[in-house]
């Protein structure tokens, strides 16, 4: 193969299975995730749109994670089950660059808004008296501007700089879909160390983050417990839980998958790793957010009775 990634026309994923029948078993469970995932995030989007009593800045970014867990699934899950099914490997070059592109586009955006949605609770509980200036109709809309801009712009800096490095080791990518980490084991040039040089710097960004929420709920869980009723103390704490939950395996499954040992790996072992943060929580998250929640658990039963009377 020549050392220029020019010439590579396909990459070759890693296939969860050998045999036909987990082939086969492997597309029926990613497919069963897939229309759970899209069920439970297009509800919530819709029943978010359709009552006005949700029309508020907590269910707005609870609107838009559900928009990007359906874009972060969406990006890895169909073409596994495509492969899966038709007993390939194989995904073309642009595909390749377009996984990448879409899923940092998608994660990054989630996290970002994960962290925007640590402030919403912030100031809903420690500056309520606030609530209606510091996030107004138009300051939630530049909040989500932000959060989805700034995971295009991650998205397209990582992706440009990744796929402009020259690849000799072969094409074949020990992950089920196209990731960064191991395209790069791909790379045969220092140029390598760019790419590096970006993941460090997203380290401390994506630290920042986890940073800025921790303050936010240590600021939440000292003003929670200033409550004096009981009713009081359990109210708040009821709004926060679903975006704790959310926010802890978001964080626990990415961090598994990147800081666990190297001696530990294997490409099988890191395939089931990366389902954990690139599949668990765009699926989990819409039961967590509707068990946790009353009005958006009213809601939800509001739109499903709506839609069977409508079949009926």
């Amino acid at each position: 193969m020549s050392n220029s990634s020019s010439i590579i026309s396909e990459f070759l994923l890693l296939a969860f299975a050998d045999t036909r029948e987990l082939q086969v078993l492997n597309f029926w469970l990613f497919l069963g995730i897939y229309l759970a995932a899209l069920l439970g995030n297009g509800l919530i989007i819709t029943a978010i749109a359709c009552d006005h009593h949700l029309h508020t800045p907590m269910y707005f970014f609870l609107c838009s994670l559900s928009l990007l867990d359906l874009g972060c699934i969406s990006t890895t899950l169909p073409k596994a089950m495509a492969n899966s099914l038709w007993d390939t490997r194989a995904i073309s070059y642009a595909g390749c660059e377009a996984q990448v592109f879409f899923f940092l586009f998608f994660i990054i955006g989630e996290y970002c808004l994960l962290t925007i949605m640590a402030y919403d609770r912030y100031v809903a509980i420690c500056k309520p008296l606030h609530y209606g200036t510091l996030l107004g109709s138009r300051a939630c809309a530049h909040m989500a501007a932000a959060a989805w801009g700034s995971g295009f712009l991650y998205a397209l800096l990582h992706m440009a700089n990744t796929f402009s490095l020259p690849l000799c080791h072969g094409n074949a990518v020990d992950q089920f879909f196209c990731e960064i980490p191991q395209i790069l084991k791909l790379s045969c040039s220092d140029a390598y160390l760019r790419e590096v040089g970006l993941l460090v710097v997203s380290v401390c960004l994506a630290f920042g983050c986890f940073v800025f929420i921790v303050v936010s709920y240590v600021q939440i869980f000292r003003a929670v417990l200033r409550i004096p009723s009981e009713q009081g103390r359990h109210k708040a704490f009821s709004t926060c839980l679903p975006h704790l939950a959310v926010v802890s395996l978001f964080i626990s499954t990415g961090s598994f998958a990147y800081l666990k040992p190297p001696s530990s790996s294997s490409p099988l072992l890191d395939s089931l790793v990366s389902l954990l943060y690139s599949v668990v929580p765009p699926a989990m998250n819409p039961l967590i957010y509707s068990m946790r929640n009353r009005e958006l658990k009213d809601a939800l039963q509001k739109l499903i009775q709506s839609l069977v009377l409508q079949q009926e």
